[in-house]
């Protein structure tokens, strides 16, 4: 027997037994979506490229193939998914990206996982297998349901298939850095932005700032030129060690705090340490400050606030939302999921 077969049979019986299921891939990022309710539904031997056209710039793949598998593949052919997951360990699977559905450093320029995501072959709380969008933008009509996965950390169903757009990777890349504060480097990167330069990402930490250019050699060299303030370095293993947590912020045994705001939001001014990426509209925190006060300043600036790794006694990981947003939530997730089997959190 297959293993899609066993998945949609496994699913079918907890509809039948009303039991709930706690759907697992690869792990590399269970420190954020779980522990779940449940008996365990394992979906990471649910792998392998269908199809993939390099010429059509289309990736079709099964949830449980490996990421580091995949990317392997596209970079044969010069193309990688331009929206940089983060894989958080070797054992992450397409299925958990999506799931989780985080964008690396280009996001504010590239775009996210949701804007390359063409279609979804999932099961649902009934049982039944579905498909979603895709091979091709122009199959999207009426609401674009394969992308209410994105980020949905299987609380709508089992993901069985993910099929992506995908971009030749850069000619070049070239990496500046400036010496500066944070609020000087929230202003740069916003005028920049506004220029026709070639940014690709841009982050603040500790006094530096980092800016990535990325495009055909004479576009990067020509803005590193109109930049020439700042020093030019050959560093790509930076945003990489960004992306995975792997830079000497991120290695702390406190509460890691994720506040998503406006790119041109004025510092918050929380005590401890911050580091600043996406331009600003993606700012980490790790620090002494209360979750309420952090909370407190992610409302101040027009954001919200994640407790995205680590625990605190009392706390929700996820700021709660307005009641009509909590309320839209919970009638998106009855109508995929009615018996509530899938990645109930484990309540206490």
């Amino acid at each position: 027997m297959d293993c899609e077969r066993l998945i949609v049979e496994q699913v079918r019986h907890a509809v039948a037994a009303h039991e709930q299921l706690s759907i697992r891939g690869g792990g590399s990022k269970a420190f954020y979506a779980g522990p779940h309710q449940g008996q365990a539904l394992e979906v990471a031997t649910h792998e392998g490229i269908l199809d993939y056209d390099p010429g059509e710039l289309v990736l079709t793949c099964r949830a449980g193939t490996r990421l580091a598998n995949l990317e392997s593949r596209l970079a044969e052919n010069g193309q990688h998914l331009p929206f940089e997951p983060p894989a958080f360990g070797e054992s992450a699977t397409l299925g958990g990206t999506v799931a989780c559905g985080f964008s690396g450093p280009g996001r504010p320029w590239a775009g996210s996982l949701r804007d390359y995501l063409l279609g979804v072959k999932t099961v649902n709380g009934h049982g039944k297998c579905l498909r979603f969008g895709g091979q091709v933008m122009k199959n999207v009509a009426g609401y674009d349901v394969s992308r209410l996965m994105a980020g949905s950390l299987g609380t709508l169903g089992v993901i069985l298939e993910v099929s992506f757009k995908v971009l030749p990777k850069p000619a070049s890349e070239l990496t500046l850095t400036f010496d500066c504060g944070q609020a000087e480097a929230i202003d740069r990167v916003a005028a920049w932005s506004g220029q026709p330069l070639p940014l690709s990402a841009a982050a603040w930490h500790a006094g530096q700032l980092s800016v990535r250019l990325s495009g055909a050699k004479s576009e990067t060299a020509a803005a590193a030129e109109a930049m020439s303030t700042g020093e030019a370095v050959h560093d790509p293993d930076y945003w990489r060690a960004l992306r995975e947590h792997e830079l000497q912020f991120f290695r702390t045994d406190d509460p890691l705090w994720r506040l998503s705001l406006p790119a041109n939001a004025r510092p918050i001014g929380l005590e401890g340490d911050l580091l600043l990426d996406w331009g600003g509209a993606q700012r980490w925190y790790t620090g002494p400050a209360s979750a309420e006060d952090v909370r407190s300043a992610a409302r101040a600036a027009r954001g919200h606030a994640t407790l995205f790794r680590g625990d605190i006694a009392g706390i929700e990981r996820f700021q709660p939302p307005s009641a009509p947003l909590q309320a839209l939530n919970d009638r998106v997730r009855r109508a995929f999921d009615p018996l509530g089997l899938f990645n109930r959190a484990v309540e206490g």
